[in-house]
């Protein structure tokens, strides 16, 4: 009795600059994937030629044609056969075409199989001196004004580091509705990375926003969390504390992430501060 054919879609992470960075096992699923479905075909032929691995075959996967190279996709592995993603540069799906069909072989029953490697979030996040987690990926903002400005009052009060991909054109403006709805923060832009001529920006967005960068090509922008209320009187701190108590928890949970928010003040005094506001366990 014959088995049925397995087969997979590898996804796979290429490189953001330095063709260096292909890993073995990415070059290897590129070069045994029967059909390799790439963002540009012509950039991805130059990367494959770079490092030696020559593709059985590659048709090109952008946003308006997804939905057909998806059966194509299928039909290839359906015969057992592998398939291979990838992007222009760094990991596939993010801000890049390749969800549906991701989700599509998942609904079909076919293994997908990931092989991690380069990513501009990761990169900048990892160098740029910024608290590198909880963060939130953002991908391309919204071209319009109001839908941008939407979109960070949305992740305002999060407490996480934001990361997003913008156009040289675009930063200026977007830095500054940054600024206008999240408030001074620290920021970095991050060009270039892994190449000759890598480059992070650093200082805050009032900073950033205020001037002629002359940047080329894609920027990974990083803005930092809230800076921690520089506060030392009482009755500020008490409001901090009732809305963290209103927020839920125990008594001490809630003094602690009250003394993230407040400079100055340790989560023991502020749990002290808490018992001599009121009474009883929740004097709020």
């Amino acid at each position: 009795m014959n088995s049925k054919p397995t087969s997979a879609l590898w996804v796979a992470a290429t490189p953001i600059g330095n063709p260096g960075d292909l890993s073995p096992r990415a070059a290897e699923a590129l070069a045994k994937a029967s059909l390799v479905l790439a963002e540009d075909t012509r950039r991805a032929s130059l990367l494959l030629h770079s490092v030696g691995v020559q593709a059985q075959r590659m048709v090109s996967l952008f946003e308006h044609n997804e939905e057909g190279r998806i059966k194509q996709a299928l039909e290839v592995l359906g015969r057992g056969e592998d398939v291979a993603l990838i992007s222009d540069a760094g990991s596939p799906l993010l801000s890049d075409p390749g969800y549906r069909l991701v989700r599509a072989c998942r609904e079909a029953g076919v293994s997908v199989k990931p092989v991690p490697g380069p990513s501009a979030v990761t990169a900048a996040l990892s160098a740029c001196g910024l608290p590198p987690y909880p963060f939130t990926f953002l991908g391309f903002p919204p071209r319009s004004q109001g839908r941008l400005r939407k979109l960070f009052a949305t992740h305002k009060d999060t407490g996480a580091t934001l990361v997003l991909f913008e156009r040289k054109d675009r930063v200026s403006e977007t830095l500054s509705a940054a600024l206008e709805i999240l408030g001074d923060r620290e920021a970095c832009l991050a060009r270039e990375m892994t190449k000759e001529h890598e480059e992070f920006i650093l200082g805050s967005l009032a900073e950033l926003s205020g001037r002629d960068l002359g940047l080329l090509g894609e920027i990974t922008v990083v803005i930092g969390p809230a800076q921690a209320e520089a506060v030392t009187d009482e009755d500020t701190a008490i409001r901090v504390l009732r809305e963290e108590r209103e927020a839920g928890g125990k008594p001490k949970e809630a003094a602690k992430r009250a003394a993230e928010r407040l400079s100055g003040w340790s989560a023991k005094e502020l749990y002290e501060l808490m018992n001599r506001s009121g009474e009883g366990e929740n004097p709020f």
